[in-house]
């Protein structure tokens, strides 16, 4: 049987339509069967928060996944789900998102009776550092690295907005500045505060407010590398 040029052109087109998708189910059994292992050898459950850059839609356009909303959902209900007697290995390895999403996660991370061990693979910059903060242990690999905490305003630094409000006479800084400065000095105060909340069952309050000054007080840029030996060496 011969297939004529029209027909063969659409298999090609079907073909490259469904071939993220294809793909897509592949990674996601090789996971669960990864998945499966660590349970059995640690027996904990495992809980993956996974924002990669893959190709998904129709024409494999790439899709860039931070912590939202939608992420607390989800992971706090296996959290929940989770007996309480039993361990927790969290797989972190994100960029960062919502400051709301991400305190929601740590707070249902660090109310889990039983141990929670995160594990950072490569990276979990920003929110994904403070749900790591929740955790009674943090792994990181060779190279794995945190981040700073500090909030972004409209993607500014909050602490540089303040910073370069209060660089100059009141009479030369915008109004728009007031305004996002305004907003930074809060987010700041949440930022830090949420970290402290989270630090203290373990670390004094002195040490958590240093550690939490430290890590959103705008002392690196966002994207700072946090390896193991830093983070070691912050507490």
């Amino acid at each position: 049987m011969s297939l004529d040029f029209t027909t063969i052109i659409f298999l090609l087109f079907a073909l490259m339509a469904l071939q993220p998708l294809l793909m897509g189910r592949w990674f996601s059994m090789r996971r669960a069967q990864a998945i499966r292992a660590v349970e059995q050898a640690n027996g904990s459950r495992v809980i993956t928060m996974i924002h990669r850059q893959e190709r998904r839609s129709l024409f494999g356009m790439s899709v860039a996944r931070h912590i939202d909303l939608e992420d607390a959902q989800t992971i706090i209900a296996a959290i929940k789900e989770t007996p309480a007697d039993k361990p927790i290995d969290l797989i972190l390895h994100t960029p960062g998102g919502i400051v709301l999403a991400a305190m929601q996660i740590a707070r249902a991370v660090e109310a889990h009776p039983a141990k929670v061990t995160v594990y950072v693979p490569v990276y979990a910059m920003s929110g994904g550092t403070l749900i790591a903060l929740a955790a009674d242990e943090i792994v990181l690999g060779e190279f794995s690295v945190l981040g700073p905490i500090d909030p972004q305003i409209f993607g500014f630094p909050a602490a540089s907005i303040v910073k370069a409000r209060d660089s100059k006479p009141a009479e030369s800084v915008f109004d728009l500045t007031f305004v996002l400065a305004d907003v930074g000095e809060k987010a700041l105060a949440q930022v830090k505060q949420g970290a402290v909340e989270l630090l203290t069952p373990r670390i004094a309050q002195a040490e958590a407010e240093a550690l939490a000054e430290q890590l959103a007080g705008g002392r690196w840029t966002h994207d700072y590398a946090l390896t193991a030996s830093e983070a070691q060496r912050l507490g």
